[in-house]
């Protein structure tokens, strides 16, 4: 078999070095054996379709820097593809990994096709969103769609260079079972997780997605296309979390992981919404055990269910724990979640915020490099070097657009202190030639 025949998992394993796994090791400062290892331990994923090439790969796992997503889309109510495309532009400029299209009004596969050549990176689809409001098009039922659909679905999303799919494969007539004995207060709060749960109900037949998984894997494997399988059963709020039903769909995405890697397919797990703080490390921990080391990919976690319009910051404390439990993917969340589709402001604001929870994660796990930045700017802080203090910040915009130099303190100091600033004081005294304080420190 020639080597561009192989996926990058398969590539791992004969021991051969691709360029992208040498591509992903210079970007994350490790040795390009590092990435090789750690895809064919399955720790770590390379994700790039093998039909997308105007992008770099990116990899995503153990060891590595923690990385974040940004989902955008239309809806029904709003399809508007060039917001979707300014989303897209907004989302890289604040330092987006990934780009994930969640669609579900408009022309799907034009938005879709539009998506990925406006990315500069990696490109993520839910393809049952497509064979759900396909059905809907041709007056059909969504429950009615078949499972032929669904799969076509699938493959056009590889074809057009998708270069991961959310799939939800966990969700079963057993996982659903177990969520409805023990009862829920908010139910299945994911919407492919709620189709398919509809779909197994309404047919009496289980998830396609489960029952034909080889077929899956075969379509994954022919655009070296990651996939990331879905929590449907995720928790939508705290007195649901941990519960039979999340860890029943769980325990199933561990051997439905182990599969796809036999056939040389990568995968990486999503991981739960809405959990209490107390639970974020177990659930991380029990991923890790349960999925052989997969990445894990949160969404958020939020903490706390009553913060809409603040949910950007839940998602951020959620997350920043999460990654120091060892989650190596953040999906963002935005100040609008659970409220609207999100404005441009709002989108930043959801980037910015989980940049913040994966850096502080970076720290807490020792990620090389990443505290050196927070040296940085704890010398410019020491020497007053504002230009510095602006360069080391996560949003140099906007610590440039809200910095207000003091009068009092000769714009030496910002105006939260003036003449009283401690880091200036601190500075003359130690400077042996000037020994003058501040006004008002030391007596006339």
């Amino acid at each position: 078999m020639r080597t561009g025949d192989l996926t990058q998992l398969e590539m791992a394993r004969r021991g051969i070095l691709s360029g992208e796994m040498k591509l992903c090791a210079e970007l994350e400062n490790v040795e390009p054996e590092t990435i090789r290892r750690g895809v064919e331990d399955g720790t770590i994923v390379v994700i790039r379709n093998n039909r997308h090439r105007t992008i770099p790969a990116l990899a995503i796992g153990k060891g590595l820097r923690t990385k974040i997503n940004t989902n955008i889309g239309t809806s029904k109510d709003r399809a508007d593809m060039a917001l979707e495309m300014e989303k897209i532009r907004v989302s890289i400029a604040a330092g987006t990994d990934t780009i994930m299209d969640l669609s579900t009004g408009g022309d799907l596969g034009a938005i879709r096709r539009a998506v990925i050549g406006a990315s500069t990176v990696a490109v993520g689809t839910v393809p049952i969103y497509q064979a759900a409001v396909k059905a809907v098009d041709v007056g059909k039922a969504i429950v009615e769609m078949t499972a032929d659909e669904l799969f076509q679905a699938v493959e056009e999303n590889g074809e057009d260079g998708v270069d991961f799919v959310t799939v939800h494969c966990g969700v079963t007539r057993q996982s659903v079972a177990c969520l409805e004995k023990q009862g829920r207060l908010l139910g299945i709060v994911s919407r492919g997780g709620s189709i398919l749960a509809h779909w197994m109900d309404f047919n009496n037949r289980e998830n396609p997605l489960y029952e034909q998984y080889d077929r899956l894997l075969e379509i994954a494997r022919r655009y070296d296309m990651v996939l990331s399988l879905g929590d449907g059963l995720r928790p939508g709020c705290l007195a649901d979390a941990t519960d039979r039903g999340q860890l029943q769909e769980l325990i199933l995405l561990g051997e439905l992981a182990r599969r796809a890697r036999e056939r040389g397919v990568q995968v990486m797990i999503e991981g739960p919404g809405h959990v209490p703080i107390n639970q974020i490390q177990a659930n991380v921990l029990l991923e890790k055990s349960l999925c052989g080391g997969a990445p894990f990919y949160v969404l958020g976690p939020l903490p706390t269910d009553i913060a809409p319009g603040y949910d950007h910051i839940t998602a951020a404390i959620g997350g920043a724990i999460a990654g120091w439990a060892g989650a190596d993917y953040l999906c963002y969340v935005t100040p609008s979640e659970h409220l609207r589709l999100p404005t441009l402001d709002d989108v930043r604001e959801g980037v910015i915020a989980s940049k913040i929870a994966a850096h502080i994660a970076d720290i807490a796990k020792g990620i090389p490099g990443a505290i050196e930045r927070d040296r940085r700017m704890a010398r410019a802080r020491r020497e007053l070097d504002w230009e510095g203090q602006v360069a080391a910040s996560l949003d140099p915009a906007r610590s440039r657009a809200w910095l207000e130099k003091s009068a009092s303190a000769k714009e030496e100091g910002c105006t939260m202190c003036g003449d009283l600033c401690a880091v200036r004081t601190g500075r003359k005294k130690r400077d042996p030639g000037n020994r003058q304080a501040p006004a008002g420190l030391e007596p006339e």
